[in-house]
């Protein structure tokens, strides 16, 4: 989906808005549009209560424990920022030692790097040839000073799932809080605060067919209560934790998508892996030297990412003006090096160089996967024999 000449398969990157979602929220941009904090008058009330609708929704839907435990945020980044420098300010007395893996967003590595420069000690352990962290050297990795472990639930570029449960284990074990960056899985997987056991969740709704510049941020209010100082300070609003006017339409709106993609999930997680199979199957069939990175069962539906011996991916996505797709993280910028997370799960640099992320999603259909393997196999043969 996007126009008659342009297969979309970058899902992973950013959705649509669905249809559904932008209905939902009109209102709140047109009509109930005041500000939530002016609860002196009832246009005021009207849109507070809307916002702690869709804050009850969103909770209800994570199986967080209270509506409190949800922040409304503009998205991952920020709610990744906020979790972790929020950590390393409430609990920064306790120990300064964070524990992390390689293959995590931008939007975690960065504010751990500047952790470490203001002296925290930060671990980046490392993953298999799958893509997957090993628990056993996540549990050496901990010491009695660490105070969190930040483990993402699926990778952006491979869609490969880590085991998060496990290491929140590790965590209640040792004493330590456990972070998720879940934005790339909220939407297309079944997540569930609780039966992770996690302290802090992050997710972006534009990953999940609601706008951009909305997201949460699930802290745990409970065992004891969480407690984070802000990044922004102004009116106090969302619990203290992010002052400024809500997104009203944007927290709608983020609740409308999460209450439709968990309508149907089991249904779309299935049709989803149906065409990244389809696929995959059709370019491996049909190209030599054509490889599938990370997990093959510990993934994302409808993500997949595939390497191709003997050519530049930046040369092959130049030569598919009519695909959408990506050969790596949205969030950095487009530049020729290898893709650190295939770096880091062994694949040959000229492999990783000539590798594409493609992923699909609700619109998404039979006959676009097949003629998006047809230009692809087209091209990587052209580039192959030049």
């Amino acid at each position: 989906m996007m126009s008659d000449d342009v297969i979309y398969l970058d899902y992973n990157a950013s959705t649509p808005c669905d249809p559904r979602v932008v209905e939902a929220m009109l209102p709140y941009l047109t009509c109930t549009f005041a500000n939530p904090s002016s609860r002196h008058h009832r246009p005021g009330r009207d849109a507070f209560t809307a916002l702690e609708e869709a804050r009850s929704t969103v909770a209800r839907f994570l199986g967080a424990k209270s509506v409190t435990e949800i922040v409304f945020t503009s998205g991952a980044t920020e709610a990744n920022n906020l979790a972790l420098m929020g950590v390393a300010g409430a609990w920064g007395g306790r120990g300064r030692h964070i524990v992390t893996q390689v293959t995590e967003h931008p939007s975690v590595l960065e504010p751990l790097i500047h952790l470490r420069d203001i002296g925290w000690d930060v671990t980046e352990i490392g993953v298999d040839s799958d893509g997957r962290i090993r628990l056993d050297e996540l549990s050496g990795a901990l010491r009695d000073d660490t105070v969190l472990i930040s483990l993402m639930l699926a990778n952006n570029e491979t869609g490969v799932l880590q085991p998060v449960a496990q290491a929140a284990e590790l965590a209640r074990e040792r004493g330590a809080l456990i972070h998720c960056d879940a934005a790339q899985a909220v939407g297309k997987l079944a997540v569930d605060v609780a039966a992770l056991n996690i302290d802090l969740l992050t997710l972006s709704g534009h990953k999940f067919y609601a706008p951009k510049g909305i997201g949460a941020l699930f802290m745990r209010r409970s065992r004891p209560p969480l407690r984070l100082p802000p990044l922004v300070r102004g009116g106090g609003h969302e619990y203290g934790l992010r002052s400024g006017t809500p997104n009203l339409p944007g927290a709608v709106a983020l609740a409308r998508a999460l209450e439709i993609a968990s309508g149907d999930l089991e249904t779309e997680m299935g049709r989803l892996a149906d065409l990244r199979d389809r696929l995959e199957t059709e370019m491996v069939g049909e190209l030599d030297d054509c490889s599938v990175n990370g997990s093959r069962v510990h993934r994302l539906p409808g993500t997949s990412n595939l390497s191709f011996s003997g050519i530049e991916g930046n040369a092959l996505l130049a030569s598919l003006p009519d695909l959408a797709v990506s050969t790596g993280s949205a969030c950095t910028p487009a530049h020729s090096q290898a893709s650190p997370v295939l770096l880091a799960m062994g694949v040959q640099p000229a492999l990783a160089k000539a590798s594409l992320r493609l992923s699909v999603g609700r619109f998404t259909t039979a006959e676009e996967v097949d003629r998006a393997a047809a230009r692809i196999i087209e091209e990587v043969t052209r580039l192959r024999s030049t």
